[in-house]
């Protein structure tokens, strides 16, 4: 398949799950389309000059009309039953069916609900239905709950800075269309289906955590929890809105940025120790592999993970046009098995953008920065920062209105820490485990010992975020911009790239 071929069959689609995001299309568009798709085939089969190039035409509105009725089959629909029951109070069952979301002050769980009960009858339901429960609910993946509370639809909110966040169709992404609020009597009362390799891999992630608590205090713990197994809740909101303030975001949570770091830090060593190019790249998957399996294959993890091997690889093998067109792939492929991230999911959004940017916008900005030294990857990090900056910026301002004039500053100072504070967490979690008196009849404070480096290194980070967004020019808050201006602004840096890497 040639490169025209494939970006006129991605960009396509995407367009058609796009326009069926925004629009409620129905499926005659779809037959629209691909009925003019094949007027155009017949066209080029009866040997008319004049549409001799328009298989490429074809093909694009063939795709369109794949991604209309991929979203269209992926839309989330009523359960009667449920939608006459908006506003009372009523009582489910069914299988928790991801990680239980522990917050200040309540606990929120993703539940698969197939029982309506009422007055001791039981009615069949099939729907997917967002439990908030007291923060003391003791659920886990996999668990048969039953839960009593106020059914309600989800409600978009105020984002901040005249922004609104679209939460129902952020919630859709996972199947969900009610939310039951003030839930009570969470109960759980057997074991549900549940999927062997996410329960143990969930299962590794708690224990992780668990020793991760026994050697360092908070907030060190929880952002050494964030930052390695993509734990959100340990740093609380203040620490949370002062990582944010310098754009330091993304690596409170694990994120494709984080593991690629990593990747580059390990393909350094190995460098240095002459390994073979081929163990580099086979470490550089393992790596991928391994941090999905540690949160618990949760969807943003394993997002972020392919995302930061094609970065990794691209740049090892120097392939650029190779590795943009595996991006381009694995988008499609991400799309194609959940339409609704597209659209909705900002996460997915950054990511793919973020990729791009070090995809495109490295190699550029990399020769721009020989006064940096390339010892210790340090003039690649600046380089990669910079181009991840570049990329997710318009997207960013979009999303939050917040605009960071510290982010490049205060992301290569902490990101220089970060390969080195993951790996210290890892073995302070260790620690923990084997040498705190709960577990294995350790000596008391010698976990504590054990995770002295980590701590210091996260401290550093934590303290080096607090220092720059103390700064009276840290941030400016921007009015609210409709959507449009992003289309200007991301053709020129299509255009800006093209021109650089041609």
């Amino acid at each position: 398949m040639s490169a025209r071929v494939l970006w006129v069959i991605v960009l396509g689609f995407l367009a058609g799950v796009f326009l069926r995001s925004l629009a409620a299309l129905s499926l005659s568009f779809a037959a629209f389309f691909a009925l003019l798709a094949a007027a155009v085939i017949l066209l080029l089969l009866s040997g008319s000059p004049r549409f001799r190039h328009g298989i490429l035409a074809a093909l694009a509105l063939f795709a369109l009309a794949g991604g209309i009725v991929r979203m269209d089959s992926a839309v989330v629909r009523d359960d009667p039953a449920l939608a006459a029951r908006i506003g009372s109070g009523i009582a489910i069952e069914g299988v928790v069916s991801d990680e239980p979301d522990a917050r200040e002050g309540s606990t929120r769980l993703l539940v698969r609900a197939d029982a309506l009960v009422e007055g001791g009858i039981t009615a069949k339901i099939d729907a997917g239905i967002l439990v908030v429960a007291p923060a003391h609910a003791a659920a886990a993946y996999g668990d048969r709950i039953r839960a009593e509370g106020v059914l309600r639809l989800p409600e978009a909110f105020d984002a901040g800075a005249g922004r609104e966040f679209d939460y129902p169709a952020y919630l859709a992404q996972d199947g969900v269309l009610y939310e039951l609020a003030f839930a009570r009597d969470v109960e759980v009362v057997g074991a549900g289906k549940r999927d062997p390799v996410k329960a143990a891999a969930l299962l590794v992630k708690r224990t992780f955590l668990e020793g991760l608590a026994l050697a360092l205090p908070e907030p060190a713990a929880g952002l050494a929890g964030g930052i390695t197994v993509g734990d959100k809740r340990g740093l609380g909101a203040e620490l949370a809105e002062t990582f944010r303030t310098v754009s330091l975001t993304h690596i409170v949570v694990l994120s494709g940025y984080n593991i690629m770091i990593v990747i580059y830090a390990l393909g350094w060593a190995l460098a240095k120790a002459r390994a073979p190019r081929a163990l580099e790249f086979c470490m550089a998957l393992s790596v991928a592999l391994l941090f999905a399996l540690m949160t618990g294959l949760a969807a943003a993890s394993v997002r972020a993970a392919v995302m930061a091997s094609i970065a990794a690889v691209g740049k090892m093998t120097g392939r650029l046009y190779l590795a943009s067109r595996a991006l381009a792939l694995v988008a499609a492929g991400m799309v194609l098995w959940n339409p609704y991230i597209l659209a909705f999911d900002p996460g997915f959004q950054l990511s793919v953008l973020a990729t791009a940017g070090l995809i495109a916008f490295t190699p550029i900005v990399v020769t721009r920065l020989k006064f940096i030294t390339p010892r210790l990857h340090v003039r690649e990090i600046t380089a990669t920062t910079i181009a991840a900056q570049i990329a997710v910026l318009p997207l960013l301002l979009y999303q939050t209105g917040n605009l960071s004039l510290v982010a490049l500053p205060a992301n290569f100072l902490v990101l220089l820490a970060v390969p080195w504070a993951m790996l210290c967490s890892a073995i302070a979690a260790l620690g923990g485990l084997i040498f705190s008196p709960p577990v294995l009849g350790g000596v008391e404070g010698l976990g504590v010992v054990v995770g002295f480096p980590a701590y210091a290194l996260l401290s550093y980070i934590i303290e080096a975020a607090k220092l720059f967004a103390s700064l009276p020019f840290a941030s400016v808050a921007l009015p609210a911009f409709s959507a449009w201006w992003l289309v200007p602004a991301y053709g020129a840096l299509l255009l800006f790239a093209y021109r650089k890497n041609i």
